[in-house]
């Protein structure tokens, strides 16, 4: 069973491109923390995308909501990183989950040294071009940065290879 506790970009950016469904489709079991779930519920985004498909997955029981224990933890290690992403990885550890999904690079390089595999929106969505769930993935890649999503043109055009869709010159 492959379970996994999901930081707050990775699920702003599957609203964006409508595929939320994607993380329950890949996962087994897909935890959020309480931090992530107010950081996309609570409006302080601009334009509070993925607040209603996250309250509409936990509802349904697609995502299930945890609260931290150590959060004493939380308190000593904020600063570099933010309170939602150290909250996933300590609730990671604390449920026994191996996998994180995380988009910030220091974040993922903070969880991996506390022995934690890390996927972001990217590897979700080459996995999910691998298995068939989407069809292409430079459509999503594309839609994405339309709608303000930061994403270096390296790590695009290193996505667009890895699902084989480079055009050759």
């Amino acid at each position: 069973m492959i379970k996994a506790v999901c930081n707050s970009s990775p699920i702003i950016g599957l609203s964006i491109i409508k595929k939320l469904d994607l993380l329950w489709e890949i996962f087994d079991e897909v935890y959020i923390t309480e931090e992530v779930y107010r950081e996309i519920t609570t409006g302080e985004k601009v334009k509070n995308i993925g607040a209603e498909e996250l309250i509409e997955a936990v509802k349904n029981g697609r995502i299930k909501v945890y609260s931290v224990k150590n959060k004493l933890l939380i308190e000593q290690l904020y600063g570099r990183l933010h309170r939602g992403e150290l909250e996933v990885m300590v609730a990671a550890k604390e449920l026994k989950i191996k996998r994180v999904i995380i988009d910030d690079r220091s974040a993922r390089h903070f969880a991996e040294t506390v022995l934690l595999r890390t996927i972001g929106l990217m590897g979700i969505l080459l996995l999910a071009k691998e298995c068939k769930k989407i069809n292409s993935l430079k459509e999503y890649l594309d839609v994405l940065i339309e709608n303000g999503f930061r994403m270096s043109v390296k790590l695009y055009n290193e996505a667009l290879k890895s699902a084989g869709e480079v055009e050759n010159d």
